[in-house]
Formats: structure tokens, sequence, C-alpha cells
């Protein structure tokens, strides 16, 4: 079985600022991370072709800095890796993301599985994986949990609700997302730092993935209208009583006064 994990470098959450003078989001300088939800589902691809043989491969938009995103994912044992890098890339919205993803699994060819985590931590848009299956009419599961069995054309699974879980039977090529309860990412090993290292990494620009640059990047539907960072916490209230039932008649009668009782 042939399996693409989609992956995203994200920023480092805590070092964000937001420029409100400017309308932006500044980011850190440095390389990135790999998504942590991405790690699940980069886990899980690795398990299943440790399970069903074939091949793990990662695949990522993003500009040269996304190199190290990828080179951490070879290091867990990951086959191969794509980048799809080109300035016309810069500026896209999830559902341009979702298309420029798409022409290269298109151009990749011989893929059975699509993994992707549910979301990004930096948009927490949970867009992408449905837009890339949406682009090549595939089946799709999101906020997977656990795959409870997997063939050549067939993979049962449970899909997370507000209720429980749905057990599902999808038609393979599939797109699924994971979320985190489905396993417990590995660690790279020394062996694989050291062979990720020498990997090449493919390299596609918008040219060999025959896109234009209309409906991506600048020109993706999506316009930021305003950045700002978001509201500060109000301060908390201190009930006070001298006894536990002159306690509970002050905070029932604050819920009252409030009409949330």
């Amino acid at each position: 079985m042939n399996i693409t994990v989609l992956i995203k470098q994200v920023p480092e959450i805590a070092l964000i600022k937001v420029d409100e003078a400017a309308n932006k989001v500044v980011l850190p300088q440095g390389p990135g991370v790999v998504n942590p939800h991405d790690e699940f589902a980069v886990e899980e691809g690795l398990r299943l072709k440790e399970k069903t043989g074939g091949k793990c491969v990662v695949m990522t938009v993003g500009t040269e800095r996304a190199e190290s995103a990828l080179r951490n994912c070879l290091a867990l044992g990951v086959d191969d890796a794509y980048l799809l890098t080109d300035d016309l890339f810069t500026g896209s919205d999830p559902q341009a993301t979702g298309r420029i993803l798409a022409a290269g699994l298109k151009k990749m060819g011989d893929c059975d599985l699509v993994l992707a985590g549910k979301q990004a931590i930096d948009s927490d848009s949970a867009q992408v994986p449905a837009a890339v299956a949406a682009h090549l009419n595939l089946p799709q599961v999101m906020f997977v949990k656990k795959f409870e069995s997997i063939g050549d054309d067939k993979a049962t699974v449970f899909r997370i609700t507000e209720d429980g879980y749905d057990a599902v039977e999808v038609n393979l090529p599939a797109v699924i997302s994971v979320v985190k309860e489905i396993n417990e990412p590995r660690l790279p090993s020394l062996k694989g730092k050291m062979a990720a290292k020498k990997k090449v990494i493919t390299r596609w620009s918008a040219a060999d993935l025959g896109l234009d640059g209309s409906g991506i990047g600048n020109n993706s539907k999506t316009k930021i209208v305003k950045v700002s960072p978001p509201p500060p916490r109000p301060k908390g209230e201190i009930i006070e009583g001298e006894t536990p039932e002159e306690l509970a008649e002050s905070l029932f009668k604050k819920l009252r006064d409030n009409q949330v009782i």
C-alpha cells in the first residue's frame, strides 16, 4: 500500500505576534516545526506501511524553509518527501492549498491512501484535507481515531463525533484526517537522522504541476480584511462570605442577577 501524508510546517505559536497597525501577523524567525496534528498522521502512515508493506511518503506546500519539516519526517522512517514550492503559492488560502496538494498527488500518482492531521494549529481551518479530496474526487473521512481494518480496496475506520464515534467503511483510495487519539508518535533514531540528511527531496513548481496562478496564492478567494489579537481575558471576581451559607447565598444572588439561573 502506498501512503502519502500531507504535512504543514507551522511557526511556534507562542512566538507569533500581531501588528494591528500593519494589519498583519508577524511570524517568528527560524524553520518552525511540523504541525503537531500532522505528527499523528505520519505515525499512522508508518504503522500502516509496516503492516501492509508498500511506501509512506510526505508532501507539503511551502518555501525552502519547509525542508526541515520534511527531513524531520524522513528521520522517522518516511521513504520520500515532496516539496511543492513556488512564489505563486505564497498567500494561498486553505482551498487553494488543497488544490495545489491535489495537483501534486496527481503528478506523483500511485497513491492508495492520503493521510493528514485534523487541522493546522496556525490557521485551525481544518479545510485542507477535505479540499484535497474534493479536487481529486475521492471519498473522505475526517477526524478518525482508529483504523479498525484495511485492505487493498477498503478500510474501516472509527470517526469521532460529539456523541462518541461512527464506524465507517470507505473505498480506497481515500483521504482521511486523524486526531491525536489514534496513536503515540515515535521519536527519530540517530540512524534515521543521519539518513534523512542525505535524502533528496523532490521539488515541484507551479509549472511542474500545471498551475498558472489563477485561484491560488494572492489570487485565492479568501481575503483578510482585518488582523487583531484576541481580546484580553476579563478579570475574575471573588465571591466572599463569612460562612458557607453566606458564600452560597452570595453566589446564588450573583448568578441570578446575571440571569445564569
